[in-house]
C-alpha cells in the first residue's frame, strides 16, 4: 500500500480564524513599535514607554510571535506535512510566551501608570467623558457580582463549571456589564442631544 501524504489543507479554516484574531493585536504592536522607532510625540499615554522602551518591545514581538506561531500549530494539516518546523515553531514559541509573560509583569510591576480616563477627563472640565469613563470602570469593577449571575444557570444545568467554560462565564460578565454600561451612556448622550436641540 502506497503511503498517502497528509493534505496540507486540513483544519486550515481554524489557523485562518486564530490569525485573524491576531490580526488587531499585531498590528497596533507594529504601530506602537514604530512610534518607539521614530520617537513619537512624548504624551501623558505613552512617556513611560519612551523612557524605557526594551520591555515594551520584547512584548509586543513575543507576543506577536506568539499569536502567530500558535495560530500555526492548531493547523492539522501543515503540522502533519512539516513536523520539523512543528517542532522547531513549538520551541519559538515556548521562547516567545516567556518574554511576553516576563516583560508583561516588568512592565506591570516597574512602569508607573497611566492617566486614569476618568479623572483626565474631569482635569480637563469634560463631565460627560468623566460621567462615562467612571460608569465603565464601575461596570468592570461590579463584575464579580455578575459573574455569580452568569454562572448559577450553569451550575444549576451541569453543574460546577470547568476552567474553560468558567473562564468563558467569567469573561461574560464583564461583557454584560459594560453591554449594560455602554447602553445607558449612549441613552444618555442621546437625551443631552435631544435637549439641546429642543433649547
Amino acid at each position: 500500500m502506497l503511503f498517502k501524504r497528509p493534505s496540507i489543507r486540513e483544519g486550515w479554516p481554524i489557523a485562518a480564524g486564530l490569525l485573524a484574531l491576531s490580526v488587531i493585536p499585531v498590528a497596533a504592536g507594529v504601530v506602537r513599535l514604530v512610534s518607539l522607532a521614530t520617537g513619537g510625540t512624548v504624551t501623558l499615554a505613552n512617556a513611560r514607554f519612551l523612557a524605557h522602551p526594551l520591555p515594551v518591545q520584547l512584548h509586543i514581538v513575543g507576543a506577536s510571535l506568539f499569536c502567530v506561531l500558535g495560530a500555526l500549530q492548531f493547523w492539522p494539516g501543515f503540522r502533519r506535512r512539516f513536523p520539523r518546523w512543528h517542532r522547531m515553531a513549538g520551541r519559538m514559541l515556548a521562547l516567545a510566551g516567556i518574554a511576553a509573560g516576563l516583560s508583561g509583569l516588568w512592565m506591570n510591576q516597574f512602569y508607573p501608570y497611566g492617566p486614569n480616563v476618568g479623572i483626565a477627563a474631569i482635569l480637563r472640565r469634560d463631565v460627560a467623558q468623566h460621567r462615562a469613563w467612571m460608569m465603565r470602570a464601575y461596570a468592570i469593577g461590579l463584575g464579580a457580582g455578575t459573574q455569580a449571575v452568569t454562572q448559577l444557570p450553569w451550575i444549576l444545568a451541569v453543574g460546577l463549571p470547568g476552567e474553560l467554560p468558567r473562564a468563558l462565564l467569567m469573561g461574560a460578565a464583564w461583557v454584560l456589564n459594560l453591554a449594560v454600561a455602554e447602553w445607558f451612556i449612549r441613552r444618555q448622550s442621546g437625551a443631552a442631544f435631544g435637549a439641546a436641540i429642543a433649547a
